[in-house]
Order: structure tokens, then C-alpha cells, then sequence
């Protein structure tokens, strides 16, 4: 059940994370939840944070720090040249 509830608390970082990096319509909002949900696993395990356990704030806020990350290094990588 842990994992299914940090699938979830991932896809709802991802998008946050696009709202705040001004992301959402320029890609599409799969990529987003998808980098989210990669980038607040990978944050709230760093964070403390464990399948095994509820989410608390702090793994909550290191969740959003790391999908705002990874969706920023995945922007450098998609960004189309500058006109």
C-alpha cells in the first residue's frame, strides 16, 4: 500500500513542480508527472523517507525539492533552441 501512495504523492509533486517551473503546457503533463513521481522517489528515499512509512512533511517538501530538480536538469536537455 506504501508504494501505491508514493506513486501517487509523486504524481501530484510532478505536477506542482511543473507549476512551478512554468512547465506545464510547454511539455506534456505525462512527462511531468512521470519526472515527478522519478525525481520525489528518489528525493524522499534521500530525505529519510521509506515505502514502509506515511509521508510527512518534510519527506513531502524533499519530494517537491527533488522533482523540481530533475525537471529542471530534464528542461536543459528538451529545450528547444533560443530564436
Amino acid at each position: 500500500m506504501g508504494i501505491i501512495i508514493w506513486l501517487i504523492v509523486g504524481g501530484i509533486v510532478g505536477w506542482l513542480a511543473s507549476i512551478i517551473m512554468r512547465r506545464d503546457a510547454q511539455q506534456g503533463i505525462l512527462l511531468n508527472i512521470v519526472v515527478g513521481i522519478v525525481g520525489a522517489a528518489i528525493a524522499g528515499f534521500l530525505g529519510g523517507g521509506s515505502i514502509n512509512e506515511g509521508i510527512t512533511v518534510a519527506t513531502f517538501l524533499w519530494s517537491l525539492l527533488g522533482a523540481v530538480i530533475l525537471l529542471a536538469i530534464v528542461n536543459l536537455f528538451t529545450r528547444k533552441s533560443v530564436r
